[in-house]
């Protein structure tokens, strides 16, 4: 099973879904721990692994890739813009001029 880990807008909470964007549960920080919350189809799935507490966000995401078989990638949040939003105008701005 593939899991992509997305960061949630809490700060504290990392959503996790497979390839066909159904969740798979959530990774959540409480104080220097985190732990696996499994949801839909993968409670079965995670039953029998180790659902925390771990000291890192790659321990937990190691944890789900030994016990599933698959891959645990991070998508990390979109960087923004220095200086805040780009300009419409600057959207489709060619590097030509």
């Amino acid at each position: 099973m593939d899991i992509t880990v997305k960061p949630a807008a809490d700060g504290a909470s990392w959503a996790m879904v497979d390839l066909l964007g159904r969740s798979m549960g959530r990774i959540v920080q409480a104080g220097s721990t985190l732990s696996i919350e499994p949801a839909g189809h993968a409670i079965e799935t995670m039953q029998s692994m180790k659902h925390g507490p771990f000291a890192t966000l790659d321990d937990a995401l190691r944890e789900i890739e030994t016990h599933t078989r698959g891959t645990c990638q991070l998508q990390e949040a979109p960087a923004a813009p220095p200086g805040g939003s780009i300009p419409v105008d600057k959207l489709n701005a060619s590097n030509d001029e």
